[in-house]
């Protein structure tokens, strides 16, 4: 809080300029209802600018038509100006909308202005409390020695079982209403601050991945060493103080029994009557919800920017590849400036080359196909009497009763020849059955079946395979089938 300090935030400070600004008052009310109140992270330049029209035509109405004589847009580009810092001005992937984002240092110039109105009630107890406590945690969580923690255990248990027996005797002490009002407006402000951090902490991410940004343009090294110092600063801000911090968070809200219970004791409390009387914020009901949007908008953010960081990383590579290109350009301007006085003696050999001709009258020409002549004839019934039986007289090959043979086969042995499996179980509709086990064979050849068996062919040993069928009038005759030996195996 030196004068050197103090000068420097006033001239630099986007928090400082805000509040040293004449247009301070319609910048703060602005942004916080627009942005701040309803817990918003990213708004488009049109909807950003027709809520900023609404607002200069109410002023208007009531300063005077001379009041903010500038478009709504005109304001909204001067606040985000480097030389004001209010607003952030970026530009989503795809798209060529500006969006716009609220600042982690006008957070805090509009959450500090909030402080400056008069309270109804200023509590002091709660904010002991939670001094004492948190004192309490640092000590019982630093302790090394166990019997000091264990003799602190005991004495929480003992406190607790007094109380337990106070209560079941009857004395169950409450909290009077100022009590309850101070603590929930402890709640409020944190909760508060705790969405401004979040912002704080995207900010911060941001301004790591420019300083990549730098490193990388400016790295003359190897490629391999500006990735390591790369993952390294990831690795660093991940394990940082804030980056562990907001991990820790982000863990314990993403449990679904913690939200049920968040939401279930401020169903309870927002319904006591002291909290009621002190008119709290509709949103206090989803204070969580916002908590998880913010956070989960941070997530985003870090993603987004670790794929913007490996598309820059690209392009660094396409400029490496692009010096190899120069490079090459360069060999062959050498070789034409040596062009004059070749070396005499051969430097290398490379075969001939040739080219494929092929010549136009080569090509079959075009032959067009015959049109047949369809005759205009009246189709008339005949009175020939047909045996329509042949029509359903057809082979079908039942293939799960096949599968359901080899199964059978398999359970039995671990792996069995066609040549076996037919000997022990004949073909009972002859070719049309064979070729249905090979069929079986080359689907799971190689592979294991959906059925658990898979199929192997020995194509140096050759089995005959036959089987009994009927010749043209009916009697019967032995077919045979030469074929390389088909193993089924489990």
């Amino acid at each position: 809080m030196d004068h050197a300090t103090l000068a420097s935030l006033r001239d630099r400070h986007p928090a400082w300029r805000l509040l040293a600004s004449p247009h301070a008052p319609l910048v703060a009310a602005f942004l916080h209802r627009v942005f701040v109140a309803p817990n918003v992270r990213v708004m488009s330049e049109a909807d950003l600018a027709e809520a900023l029209d609404d607002e200069l035509f109410a002023l208007r109405e009531q300063l005077g038509a001379d009041a903010y004589p500038k478009a709504a847009s005109e304001y909204l580009n001067d606040w985000a100006a480097p030389d004001k810092g209010w607003l952030r001005k970026f530009y989503k992937p795809g798209t060529d909308e500006a969006q716009f984002d609220l600042t982690p240092a006008t957070e805090k110039a509009i959450a500090w202005l909030g402080t400056l109105t008069e309270r109804p009630f200023v509590g002091t107890e709660s904010r002991l409390l939670t001094l004492f406590a948190l004192l309490e945690q640092i000590t019982a969580g630093t302790e090394a020695d166990p019997v000091k923690r264990v003799e602190d255990l005991r004495t929480k248990r003992d406190a607790l079982d007094a109380e337990i027996a106070r209560v079941l005797a009857g004395d169950v002490p409450l909290l009077d209403d100022t009590a309850v009002k101070d603590r929930f407006q402890q709640f409020q402000q944190t909760a508060r601050e705790l969405l401004a951090d979040f912002r704080e902490v995207e900010h911060n991410f941001r301004h790591l991945d420019r300083k990549v940004r730098e490193k990388i343009a400016l790295w003359e090294g190897a490629k391999g060493a500006l990735l390591d110092e790369i993952m390294g600063e990831r690795d660093a801000i991940g394990d940082s103080d804030q980056g562990r911090s907001f991990r820790a968070f982000w863990d314990f809200l993403m449990s679904t029994r913690r939200q049920e219970l968040l939401s279930e004791r401020l169903d309870q409390v927002l319904a006591l009557p002291a909290v009621v009387a002190l008119n709290p914020e509709p949103r206090t009901r989803r204070v969580h919800h916002d908590w998880l949007e913010a956070g989960e908008h941070t997530q985003r953010t870090v993603a987004r920017l670790s794929q913007q960081l490996r598309r820059f990383l690209d392009d660094r590579a396409f400029l490496e590849n692009r010096r190899i290109l120069d490079l090459l350009h360069g060999i062959e301007s050498k070789a034409l400036a040596l062009r004059a006085s070749p070396p005499r003696d051969a430097v290398m050999t490379i075969d001939a080359q040739g080219a494929d001709i092929e010549l136009p009258l080569e090509r079959p020409l075009f032959t067009p196909s015959v049109k047949p002549l369809l005759a205009a004839l009246t189709l008339e019934a005949g009175e020939d009497d047909v045996d329509t039986a042949r029509l359903f007289d057809q082979i079908v090959v039942d293939k799960a009763r096949l599968r359901a043979v080899l199964q059978r086969a398999l359970r039995r042995e671990a792996q069995i020849t066609l040549h076996d499996l037919v000997e022990a179980e004949p073909l009972r509709q002859g070719l049309a059955e064979l070729v249905a086990y090979l069929e079986m064979a080359h689907a799971a050849d190689g592979a294991v079946a959906s059925d658990g068996w898979r199929a192997v062919v020995d194509e140096g040993v050759e089995e005959t395979i036959r089987w009994q069928a009927g010749d043209a009038l009916g009697e019967p005759v032995m077919r045979e089938a030469r074929l390389p030996r088909v193993i089924f195996t489990r």
